[in-house]
């Protein structure tokens, strides 16, 4: 059996899978901001899960920046207090099995391509766009190589802000993402009913998806993550702008909404113990 896991910088998401088809129901608790204490929190509840069973190997994603062996976070603004710290190691010391890590997103993304919004197709890039904003390229089911692993996020959109002069950043999640709408408008953003703030967020978001498709050539882009819920960036607006941006090649990519909810980074971890048996 195998421990399937998705820790975020608000909740950490545990289940198992018996026949590496599917999982049971999976455990949610609050992320604990100390490394030594998420680390037992974490093994307490992968052992109850096991039930006396041997655990085969333990998969997932965290919210953070990887060394390129995927053995430590590097950086991470929502746990800090996790950062430099041997993430792998503890966990294979506590569960006495191999572990895999990735970063999140890129985990929710393989979740999508291979069980939700882009299955079928080859190339699939993942942006999320939450408290962050982060993604992954997805190929044939896997997730692409990369030396340090991928950051769309923070992409330039706008080097001078003429586009956004009261952003603090010019990184594509300084303007879209959920942290910094909350700081530019000094409430949630579920809580914002303007549809003109709307469809500014998605021109802005349309930009960044413009450099996406120029430099990872998708079959479709699958758009996931709390800012695009139903208050949120309506996807019929960034498609709207997409197109009327996008000059490079004679087709815009598809564009889909992700489809597996709070779970994809669990999903994620499913498809990538099938790649490791490959």
């Amino acid at each position: 059996m195998y421990i399937l896991f998705d820790i975020g910088g608000t909740n950490m998401r545990i289940a198992a899978t018996r026949d590496e088809e599917s999982f049971g129901e999976p455990i949610v608790i609050p992320t604990p901001k100390m490394f030594e204490e998420g680390m037992e929190l974490f093994a307490h509840h992968a052992h109850a899960l096991a039930q006396g069973d041997k655990i085969d190997g333990v998969v997932g994603g965290i919210a953070g920046t990887l060394t390129q062996d995927r053995g430590t976070m590097i950086a991470s603004p929502n746990l800090p207090g996790w950062a430099g710290n041997p993430l792998r190691g503890k966990l294979q010391d506590l569960l006495s099995a191999p572990v895999y890590i990735e970063n999140d997103s890129a985990m929710v993304g393989l979740g999508e391509a291979v069980y939700g919004a882009g299955r079928g197709y080859g190339i699939v890039a993942y942006i999320t766009i939450s408290t962050g904003v982060g993604g992954a390229r997805i190929i044939n089911g896997e997730i692409d190589e990369s030396a340090n692993g991928f950051e769309p996020g923070h992409q330039i959109v706008d080097p001078d802000n003429s586009m956004c002069p009261e952003c603090e950043g010019n990184d594509l999640e300084s303007y879209i993402s959920g942290t910094s709408i909350t700081k530019r408008y000094g409430v949630k953003p579920y809580e914002i009913t303007d549809p003109l703030v709307w469809d500014k967020l998605a021109r802005f978001l349309a930009y960044g998806l413009n450099n996406t498709i120029a430099y990872w050539s998708p079959h479709v882009i699958v758009l996931g993550g709390s800012m695009m819920k139903k208050i949120g960036i309506p996807i019929d607006a960034v498609k709207k702008h997409l197109r009327e941006i996008f000059r490079i090649m004679p087709d815009v990519s598809k564009i889909e909404k992700a489809t597996l909810g709070d779970f994809g980074g669990l999903w994620g971890a499913l498809a990538y113990i099938k790649n490791l048996k490959k």
